[in-house]
């Protein structure tokens, strides 16, 4: 038989970390695009990150029907968090930006996430932003396959802290830091030195 889930955090009622999740306010919005085989991961930073920003929300799918709609919310301006050659390196808000991002996270592994935009073309099309200096991850359970990953709501974070300096979101990490710190101990600490330690 399943065990009890909590409705909000979607984690076992013994387990449930709403507590740890704060109500943070941003001017920056933030639109998160998961992939639906990123809902069952044990880790769903998005949807932690979703429910600890007030300006914020999480969609599910492959093919976002709405895009169009989203994209001309009024008094923001669409970029897209993802990598590439044109991508512009996020800075802090300036006194003459009038208008706050609505910054789109695809939410998957590389290969699902492109896929999300190869099958929503006006993704492809939006201005891309990236992060300059990537702080490492966190995210101890899982070797990122290559230098710089972090996970979506870290990622989120370290945006969000550069855009709207000199406030600060890094409490949005408590939940995600209590669910590695949750996994590590029900593994034990030797099974994890033995999998993740450094060697």
């Amino acid at each position: 038989m399943p065990r009890p889930r909590c409705e909000r955090c979607q984690r076992p009622l013994a387990h449930c970390l709403c507590p740890l999740i704060p109500s943070l306010d941003s001017r920056t919005r933030v639109v998160l695009l998961q992939h639906p085989s990123e809902t069952s991961h044990a880790l769903n930073t998005a949807r932690l990150a979703a429910l600890g920003l007030r300006n914020a929300e999480l969609l599910i799918g492959e093919v976002f029907e709405d895009l169009p709609a989203l994209l001309a919310t009024p008094g923001y301006r669409p970029v897209l968090l993802f990598p590439g050659e044109q991508a512009e390196v996020v800075s802090a808000y300036g006194e003459g930006d009038a208008l706050p991002l609505l910054l789109i996270v695809p939410d998957g592994t590389w290969r699902k996430a492109r896929k999300l935009l190869y099958l929503n073309p006006l993704l492809e099309e939006l201005p891309r932003v990236t992060l300059g200096q990537v702080q490492p991850s966190r995210y101890r359970l899982r070797k990122a396959p290559e230098a710089g990953a972090v996970s979506t709501i870290e990622a989120v974070v370290q945006v969000l802290n550069m855009l709207e300096q000199p406030a600060n979101f890094d409490e949005l990490l408590r939940p995600f830091e209590a669910l590695i710190e949750g996994q590590i101990s029900a593994m034990g600490a030797e099974t994890f030195a033995r999998n993740h330690g450094e060697g």
